[in-house]
């Protein structure tokens, strides 16, 4: 008697499709995966294809939930040292706010990131509202916008481990672009330093400023002179009218680390 070793009919593979080269004996033929969608021409009888994810999947990285930024535990060594902070860097124009942000943010020995808001109000090209051509409703939704765009982005570089320095001219006297916000976007965890040079300085400074960047001579007092009212807030000012930049990133470095053993009421 022969004994086959081929399974009864209707219960082995289908056979292979016209032109297709049968499986090799005893090579099994899986199935794709639960959720998996095969690729293209994939009949069920040749090895599963590559995975891939399945209809309507995106690849997006999920990220954390952005919760208020708490107040940092105070350091255990001279500086800031390790503390993962949330940073709003205050000042007029020409204060050096970006300049000094950014250094501090390259020279700390953990993970910092930097963000401007004015770099992010341009991010918009066609419709940019430019108040320089005057402050109305359009070029307030664009800051508000912005501004949340910053706080979002400063929540989720904290939650990944990541400190965030923001720099903003912040106004003492007006509401709309006031530090409420910011405490709204990013969380009272915030620790907020006001950079104000004499206004000499300060017209120096944007003098040697090019684009829409650069502010008239009357408009640059103009803000400069409002500024004066966070002298008496409670908020640390830093007058770096003589210090260069790396002076001033060490002296706001030296501030944030007070501001964290006694946080500012703001």
């Amino acid at each position: 008697m022969c004994i086959r070793d081929s399974p009864p009919p209707g219960q082995g593979p289908p056979p292979p499709a016209p032109g297709q080269a049968p499986p090799a004996p005893g090579h099994a033929q899986p199935s794709p995966a639960p959720g998996q969608v095969p690729g293209p021409g994939w009949s069920g009888t040749g090895p599963t294809p590559p995975a891939r994810e399945a209809v309507g999947h995106t690849g997006h990285v999920q990220l954390p939930p952005g919760g208020p930024v708490p107040l940092p535990a105070p350091p255990a060594e001279p500086g800031t040292g390790g503390a993962t902070l949330a940073v709003l860097l205050i000042g007029p124009a020409g204060a050096g706010k970006t300049t000094v942000a950014k250094l501090w943010a390259a020279r700390r020995r953990v993970p910092t990131a930097h963000v401007s808001l004015d770099d992010v109000r341009e991010w918009v090209r066609s419709g940019f509202a430019d108040p320089q051509a005057g402050w109305n409703d359009h070029s307030e939704a664009q800051y508000r916008l912005a501004r949340r765009t910053c706080g979002f982005a400063a929540r989720n570089f904290l939650a990944n481990g990541i400190s965030c320095i923001l720099d903003d001219a912040v106004f003492p006297d007006r509401p709309v672009v006031g530090l409420g916000g910011w405490k709204r976007h990013v969380g009272p965890g915030l620790l907020p330093v006001v950079l104000l040079p004499g206004l000499e300085i300060v017209l120096e400074r944007n003098a040697a400023r090019s684009g829409n960047r650069r502010l008239s001579d009357e408009e640059v007092a103009r803000i400069h002179g409002r500024m004066a009212g966070w002298y008496g807030s409670g908020l640390p000012i830093i007058d770096n009218s003589t210090y260069d930049v790396e002076t001033t990133a060490r002296v706001l470095d030296d501030v944030l680390a007070r501001s964290i053993a006694s946080p500012p009421a703001w």
